[in-house]
């Protein structure tokens, strides 16, 4: 084993040193959000909601999660914001022709909560449904699923202790949403990130100190969890933070998760769930990511500039405004990681 001397005659032995981290090339931002409202630590996490018939017009959701919720134009310019007492994580499907949009609600700590919104797609603004109460502890993280066979509706909170509760939501026409806990699953540390993907109905959550792990999201599967990246400090850097997935064909495409212990984004090529490179946000006229906590990636058309899909990823020390969120064209990602 060859040593590195430190002050040689005072050590004993060989000093231990850290893994290097994996290379990762630089993409830069296309625009950014406005900056939040709230200072410290306050946006968290975006969803997109990619307008098929005026790409150029789609919308990007972002959580302040001291104040509330924001939609902002892919210029980043804020639309319209609705106060709410701590949203965390934030995501949507598109269902029967409405926009719904779902948030991890921890207003009170003792009970989690999602709140339920619908987005007014004109106005650019939500439309609150309601709070609805899942279960003991705090709620952290939240995605949603789309059930392939019959286009029920679910949603999965993670609790800051790791376990995972599951929702069904029924949106009945001119009733109020029936939110109901239908199992639990469980980490052993603090989770927070969720995907889940609707093709395949498997649901991804990111164990902060521990790495990847993989569920089937129907409510009827065992609640057993498999492994799939482990945080070594090389590939993926404690904190692991948000997922996102950005598919390809029936089963294809990447899981992208926030490297959060060195500001970069790892890859993982499905379907099964191998390394595939890795990246960072920066060296543009706009400042890059630093602490991110959540992703999102759509593919497809966002207009001119965005042609191949579009990544918002939140930035944790926007100094010296306050934090904000980050867009990235995937096109620039791909190219710079040589993905197919």
């Amino acid at each position: 084993m060859r040593c590195i001397v430190i002050a040689a005659a005072l050590l004993g032995g060989c000093a231990t040193l850290p893994p290097p981290v994996a290379t990762a090339p630089v993409v830069p931002a296309v625009a950014e959000s406005e900056p939040v409202d709230s200072s410290a630590d306050a946006a968290d996490d975006p969803a997109i909601w990619r307008n098929r018939r005026a790409p150029a017009s789609s919308l990007v959701i972002g959580t302040d999660k001291r104040a509330g919720i924001h939609v902002h134009d892919l210029s980043g310019k804020r639309l319209s914001f609705t106060p709410a007492a701590r949203l965390n994580n934030v995501d949507l499907r598109e269902i029967a022709g409405r926009v719904i949009v779902a948030a991890s609600d921890r207003a009170d700590e003792a009970t989690a909560h999602v709140a339920l919104f619908t987005l007014d797609t004109a106005t650019a603004k939500l439309v609150p449904m309601g709070r609805f109460p899942v279960g003991p502890g705090e709620a952290y993280g939240m995605c949603l699923w789309t059930r392939a066979r019959d286009r029920a509706l679910f949603g999965f909170v993670v609790l800051k202790d790791g376990r995972i509760d599951q929702v069904s939501i029924d949106l009945r026409p001119g009733a109020a949403p029936i939110v109901r806990t239908v199992r639990s699953m469980k980490l052993g540390t603090q989770s927070e990130g969720c995907v889940v993907d609707d093709r395949t109905g498997l649901l991804y959550v990111a164990e902060e100190d521990v790495g990847l792990w993989r569920f089937d999201a129907d409510p009827a599967a065992p609640v057993t969890a498999t492994a799939i990246a482990k945080v070594d400090g090389t590939t993926l850097v404690a904190d692991a933070e948000g997922l996102a997935i950005v598919p390809a064909g029936r089963s294809g495409g990447y899981l992208i998760a926030s490297s959060q212990g060195d500001n970069a984004y790892t890859l993982y090529r499905l379907p099964g769930v191998t390394y595939a490179g890795r990246f960072r946000i920066g060296g543009g006229a706009i400042d890059g990511t630093s602490d991110t906590d959540g992703i999102e990636v759509i593919k497809g058309d966002f207009g001119p500039g965005l042609r191949g899909g579009l990544m918002v990823a939140q930035d944790g020390d926007n100094a010296p405004a306050t934090q904000n969120f980050k867009f990235v064209s995937w096109d620039a990602v791909r190219r710079a990681l040589k993905l197919r």
